[in-house]
């Protein structure tokens, strides 16, 4: 779900913080909106799902609070999911169970 248009200020700020979070580590979409100071978790999803400027704006860091995966590219399984598991395993995140360990990789 690539935008047809320019991305929103809000959009942009969630990019921002997206930008900070380190190589092998991951954030929350709840926490992203907390960082933007408005905003939700699912708002953050979809301003990750029309990211323009992917891999600059690493979105596959961003998990849900349970530490399962979410989505990616705008899409929750297939081969889209597959290149998330990639990233985040080339990063060195581990995923046990379809799950993170957000203590130990949470930034």
């Amino acid at each position: 779900m690539k935008p047809n248009r320019p991305p929103t200020e809000f959009e942009m700020q969630v990019y921002a913080v997206v930008r900070t979070i380190p190589k092998g580590s991951v954030s929350t979409y709840g926490a992203v909106a907390k960082m933007t100071g408005r905003g939700t978790a699912r708002a953050v999803g979809s301003a990750l799902a029309r990211n323009p400027f992917a891999p600059e704006v690493p979105c596959h860091r961003v998990v849900r609070a349970d530490g399962s995966l979410g989505g990616f590219n705008g899409e929750t399984e297939g081969p889209e999911m597959v290149k998330k598991i990639r990233l985040l395993n080339s990063e060195g995140v581990g995923i046990e169970s379809g799950l993170i360990d957000l203590s130990r990789f949470g930034a």
